[in-house]
């Protein structure tokens, strides 16, 4: 089901492509605020959401600081993937790819994004119907390529992200875009 673009060795590599300082304050400062406290603010929710993809922010807003906070309370806190998942999904301008973003950066566990541009830099010519069997299933695929190649989820995230955004060309781009409506790293 899902094919690397690129030989495993040039994991870190790709990932050291990756134009990391847009993602300082989220990745490098809110994150780990939220992991040790076990929920986000929802100015921290906002800024996640802002970072993954800024179409969504509008929507995103809706959403009440008490709301915010609960729901990602419970869904850091489950030990069941599909409550975790599926509460952030609850939260308004919340789809697979944003509730994954939340889990990979806040999560004490090792979630991946689930992106267009990643999928494509696993064979995928546009993006599939999200369910949580296939959320599950890459989720699963991505973790055993991180420790196959000794790296982090976070590393994994930048090659997939990097290498498509260097060689996925921009007709395919549209497609898989078009396709669920999500742009961003």
């Amino acid at each position: 089901m899902f094919k690397l673009r690129f030989p495993e060795p040039d994991l870190r590599d790709w990932a050291s492509r990756y134009p990391s300082a847009d993602e300082v304050s989220v990745v490098e400062v809110l994150a780990p605020r939220a992991r040790s406290r076990g929920f986000l603010t929802r100015s921290e929710f906002l800024a996640m959401c802002r970072w993954k993809t800024p179409r969504s922010h509008p929507i995103c807003r809706r959403n009440s600081e008490s709301l915010v906070r609960e729901s990602t309370r419970v869904a850091l806190s489950a030990r069941n993937d599909e409550l975790k998942i599926g509460v952030l999904r609850v939260l308004a301008g919340v789809e697979w790819s944003t509730a994954s973003v939340i889990l990979h950066l806040c999560d004490r566990a090792r979630y991946p994004i689930l992106d267009f541009r990643a999928l494509w830099t696993l064979g995928f010519r546009k993006a599939p119907p999200y369910t949580f069997y296939f959320w599950r299933r890459y989720t699963r695929f991505v973790r055993d390529l991180a420790r196959r190649n000794g790296c982090t989820m976070r590393d994994v995230d930048r090659a997939l992200w990097q290498y498509s955004k260097e060689r996925q060309d921009g007709a395919s781009l549209r497609a898989s875009a078009g396709s669920r409506g999500g742009t961003g790293g």
